[in-house]
């Protein structure tokens, strides 16, 4: 990556422009074409440093339900089990811990009756219990990545 690539990054983390032509303002900003600016994001996104870019919502101001799940999966089992897991678009995060509980993941859904069907779906199908652990209070830290650190800005 170079310096453009990690103030687009940064532009996308913090300011990412809402309006019809994001990437032509981005692309303004940092001094080169929209088409440029978009291949350059495609490109970080087929080498994984972008994951996705889209909204987040508070999930409880719309109604929604969200918990946080853990399960205790036998190494054999890890890939199968979080390919079964990712089939469900609720599933915002999932990462891999070392603990008794190595898998963990958040699910939003509708309501919490359908999050704990498709929480029950998924213990069924890969006979692994997931253990839901909804939030009883909302902490929301912003986590953004700096890439400008030390550079010219």
């Amino acid at each position: 990556m170079d310096s453009i690539d990690k103030k687009i990054l940064d532009i996308i983390q913090t300011d990412f422009p809402l309006d019809s032509r994001p990437y032509q303002i981005i692309a303004q900003k940092v001094g080169i074409s929209e088409e440029e600016a978009l291949n350059r994001v495609k490109k970080l996104k087929e080498m994984g440093v972008i994951r996705r870019i889209g909204a987040n919502f508070q999930s409880r101001k719309l109604g929604w339900f969200s918990t946080l799940c853990a399960a205790s999966v036998p190494e054999e089992k890890i890939t199968e089990f979080v390919q079964e897991v990712n089939k469900y678009p609720g599933v915002t995060h999932n990462y891999l811990r070392k603990n008794k509980f190595n898998i963990w993941f958040t699910y939003i859904g509708p309501s919490r009756e359908e999050v704990e069907k498709d929480l029950k779906a998924i213990s069924e199908s890969t006979g692994i219990e997931v253990l839901s652990l909804p939030a009883t209070k909302m902490f929301k830290i912003k986590v953004d990545f700096p890439m400008q650190r030390g550079e010219d800005e």
